[in-house]
């Protein structure tokens, strides 16, 4: 008899990737050390080149970053790189370029948090199967959320949006995680701290029926921009069951006719950018 396989386990819900946040900031310069020299992340070459605003390829998502007041999660991003000692040492190197900013990172030896220069939390990882498996990635977003809206949010994710959702307690909180991508996720996790306003940041996502979860957000008065053909926006999470507002977060939501899906990437290894960097940077000491 052939061997008996769960199905259900490969099954990946209506959201295929998270492609990127988007990260006010007030200074292109203090971000390309942060991002570029500290982080080890590179710029996109192809698009937003100017002085104005900088995307950053991280693996298959990016953050963009365009300048204005700067902008926080109230949460942390995860990401994935190849070495966490190479980037311990590219911190540690743009350090003093960085003083007086909100800039910190702390070695907690199976993974970094790290504080950009504006106050974004950033918990850095290894390569891990738990984690997608990425070499180099964003592998989760997590949002700090209100007591009592973790079921609500779950249930806006897998009734009007089509994703995996799923409630658990981790860690003494009930949090609401949903799968957006092949090794993606966005977890909501409930705490009885007072949150800051929510500043207008935004993620992106694509999804694979494009159009169902827009019928039913049209009908429930959520639809807040009309993009063009191939997107849409959202901000106000709600709970389908009773229409309660849970939470507002911008979602710019892309279809998989969208002329930017599945567009290469180009990234740096940054393991191999570190050493070439202080290469570079004993070569070069004292020149300018």
């Amino acid at each position: 008899m052939a061997q008996r396989y769960d199905r259900t386990q490969e099954d990946s819900g209506n959201s295929v990737q998270l492609e990127h946040l988007n990260l006010r900031q007030p200074d292109q310069r203090l971000a390309t050390i942060f991002y570029l020299m500290g982080m080890g992340f590179t710029r996109d070459p192809f698009l937003m080149v100017g002085v104005d605003n900088m995307w950053i390829n991280i693996g298959r998502s990016q953050i963009h970053l365009p300048t204005g007041n700067a902008q926080r999660i109230n949460g942390t991003i995860g990401i994935v790189v190849p070495n966490l000692a190479a980037l311990c040492a590219r911190l540690q190197s743009v350090a003093p370029r960085l003083d007086g900013t909100q800039f910190r990172f702390t070695d907690r030896s199976d993974f970094v948090e790290v504080t950009c220069p504006w106050g974004n939390r950033l918990r850095v990882h290894g390569p891990s199967a738990e984690l997608g498996g990425f070499e180099l990635g964003m592998p989760y977003v997590e949002f700090l959320v209100a007591m009592g809206s973790a079921g609500g949010i779950a249930r806006f994710y897998s009734q009007l949006i089509g994703a995996r959702a799923r409630c658990e307690m981790t860690r003494g909180a009930e949090v609401a995680v949903v799968q957006v991508g092949r090794g993606q996720q966005l977890f909501f996790r409930e705490t009885p701290d007072k949150l800051a306003d929510y500043d207008g940041h935004h993620l992106q996502l694509y999804l694979a029926d494009f159009s169902g979860p827009y019928r039913q957000l049209l009908e429930r008065g959520l639809i807040t921009e009309e993009s063009d053909q191939c997107q849409y926006r959202f901000t106000s999470l709600v709970d389908p069951s009773d229409g309660r507002a849970l939470m507002r977060l911008e979602h710019e939501i892309r279809s998989l006719t969208h002329p930017l899906y599945g567009r290469v990437l180009v990234n740096r290894n940054p393991a191999q950018s570190n050493r070439q960097y202080a290469r570079s940077r004993d070569a070069f000491a004292g020149t300018y």
